[in-house]
């Protein structure tokens, strides 16, 4: 049974990501850079890009800081974009064999844009503030165009519109958007500013703080799902240098995500440093490369093994297919390529081997293969 199209696979060029990769030598650059976007790396095609500051920035900041410039007559990307992730960004399309598709967060409005005149805590966006916010947003797709010479994907209007609400206790840009305030400025102000803007071509994405996937599948199913965001490390030492338990978990998830609609997955930062960092608000997580800019080397995370399973076996424009396992050890997910073959990811993670067999929809014996003990992989064939 053929269900969703695959996007793709990719992770988040964040301020934090662009600052370490900018830290190493030319040559580590390069290396790092087609370890992820190039041919022989993990072929990343989708990268996520923070809209001003996020918690992985080094400090708070908006694109317009001057108040009351309803006018936008101020407004400027930073040091963070010119000098950091606008060339990041450069040279992943530069070695990438196919295009990648870009897609921006923001994390908050410029602070008196907002009920609580701050970039953190738990306000709104002021509602004298929609259209001036809404131009905000089209001046940023304008300006990295122009920077990246390529056109965006798409765009939430909000990272995690409810996260200070559930966790008040967190000082991380946000913006609270209830569902209903965030239907009326999309249906009101943002999308008629995006069409006379020709932005309306972007993918607009909603709600990115949803792990709900069936549910919302079936609520309309002519619409994507897309799994945004992914990390681990928070609140558990952060960085763990070849910590496999972690590679473990990120496979389970892709496969858990894809078995329920997903139609990619974006890892969060793609690099950080031997701390999890920076991070202006000591918000520290663990990442599929770590970056020890002192010594001019990076480290290869299981993480980055985890997502590669997926990224390079499965391509933009294939088809999931439905797949199950009777054994409570074994975990699988299945797609069709574009070119017709079947790829068949299979994760054991128990501490003994196991041997399945593969049957075809309709009940045929395909073969049999006898998988080691904590292992993932994937295997491919014709029908």
């Amino acid at each position: 049974m053929q269900r969703q199209t695959i996007f793709g696979f990719g992770g988040a060029v964040t301020d934090s990501a662009a600052i370490n990769i900018k830290y190493l030598s030319e040559e580590a650059q390069d290396n790092l850079i087609k370890m992820h976007f190039g041919s022989q790396g993990s072929r990343y095609n989708i990268i996520r890009i923070n809209i001003a500051a996020c918690d992985f920035s080094v400090r708070g900041y908006s694109y317009d800081d001057v108040e009351g410039d309803v006018d936008l007559v101020y407004f400027n990307l930073t040091e963070e974009d010119y000098n950091f992730k606008i060339p990041v960004i450069k040279e992943a399309i530069d070695v990438s064999p196919e295009e990648i598709y870009i897609f921006g967060s923001p994390w908050s409005p410029p602070a008196w844009m907002k009920t609580n005149g701050e970039i953190d805590g738990q306000g709104k966006l002021l509602k004298e503030m929609w259209q001036p916010y809404a131009n905000y947003l089209v001046k940023f797709f304008q300006m990295y165009e122009d920077h990246l010479g390529v056109q965006l994907w798409g765009f939430t209007p909000e990272n995690e519109p409810l996260i200070s609400q559930n966790y008040t206790f967190l000082t991380t840009p946000n913006c609270v958007f209830l569902p209903e305030e965030m239907r009326d400025w999309i249906s009101t102000v943002l999308g008629p500013t995006l069409e006379e803007a020709e932005y309306d071509r972007l993918k607009l994405m909603i709600y990115d703080y949803n792990q709900s996937l069936d549910n919302v599948h079936d609520m309309d199913p002519t619409k994507f799902i897309l799994y945004s965001e992914a990390c681990t490390g928070s609140h558990l030492g952060s960085v763990v240098l070849g910590a496999w338990d972690r590679g473990e978990q990120y496979v389970c998830d892709i496969i858990e995500d894809t078995n329920h609609w997903a139609t990619g997955w974006v890892d969060w930062n793609i690099v950080l440093d031997t701390e999890g960092g920076p991070n202006w608000i000591n918000n520290y997580v663990d990442a599929p490369v770590i970056v020890n800019a002192t010594a001019d080397e990076f480290y290869i995370q299981p993480l980055y093994y985890a997502l590669s399973l997926f990224s390079r076996n499965v391509p933009r424009g294939s088809v999931h297919i439905f797949s199950d396992v009777d054994n409570d050890n074994l975990k699988t997910t299945a797609f069709i390529n574009p070119d017709g073959e079947v790829v068949l990811i299979v994760a054991n993670f128990s501490d003994e081997e196991h041997t399945l067999g593969v049957f075809n929809e309709d009940g045929v014996y395909v073969f049999k293969y006898t998988i080691n003990a904590r292992t993932w992989l994937a295997l491919t064939y014709k029908i």
